[in-house]
């Protein structure tokens, strides 16, 4: 399932995040790829060592795991910290698959990358081509978010971004392991607490059948969850 979360980052803090990133260092983005990876990726990141990358990912984190609809449709087991990168004219990544397992920076852990999540940080208009297309078993999906906007698809999926036609595309990127690892059954779970959440402001949070739900919901969770 892919999912359009809307508003993760404020315009004013979006342009916080450009002002610093217009004057940072970057390197080559092939330093994060994977062997196969790396043969179609053409694009630049931020370091990892960057006091940066740091301070931005951690701004990041903070937003994502306040933000009620991205933790409904993730359900978040941990998180691979944000990075961060950058396409300017002619450069892109071709379709790939990403590792199915990485290492969370700075540590000697390792976890299941099962979402895959982009945070736009250009306006559509800053930028023609730079499209993410996402292969699902409908087809391919072309993603082009407005600026402080995240989505969110399954790690399985094979994705590309396009090539840069005019502009420069500024965006965040990371990896989540959820506490339920398959996807057919937290899309369920997502639309159970979307329904519960809308009868709750109709109904009330006592109201018999909101009650009932929120425990069907959990005795899923109880039933699924990964810890």
């Amino acid at each position: 399932m892919i999912h359009h979360i809307p508003n993760v980052l404020s315009k004013e803090q979006v342009a916080e995040f450009r002002q610093m990133m217009e004057t940072a260092n970057w390197v080559g983005g092939k330093v994060t790829a994977g062997t196969l990876s790396a043969s179609v990726k053409q694009n630049q990141q931020l370091s990892e060592q960057d006091p940066l990358t740091h301070h931005l990912s951690e701004l990041v984190i903070q937003a994502i795991w306040k933000h009620p609809v991205f933790q409904a449709a993730a359900l978040p087991c941990q998180i691979i910290p944000p990075l961060f990168n950058r396409y300017d004219e002619h450069e892109s990544f071709g379709f790939h698959v990403d590792n199915s397992i990485r290492l969370i920076r700075g540590t000697a852990q390792q976890m299941r990358t099962d979402l895959s999540c982009t945070l736009f940080l250009s306006e559509p208009e800053e930028y023609e081509g730079g499209d993410l297309v996402i292969e699902d078993t409908y087809g391919y999906h072309e993603v082009k978010l407005p600026a402080g906007d995240i989505v969110l698809y399954p790690a399985t999926s094979l994705h590309e971004v396009s090539s840069i036609i005019s502009g420069t595309r500024f965006a965040s990127f990371f990896w989540v392991q959820s506490m339920i690892r398959d996807d057919a059954e937290r899309h369920m779970l997502f639309n159970l607490d979307q329904s519960i959440q809308s009868l709750r402001m109709q109904l009330g949070d006592q109201h018999e059948e909101v009650v009932k739900l929120t425990n069907l919901y959990h005795n899923l969770m109880r039933k699924w969850a990964e810890l």
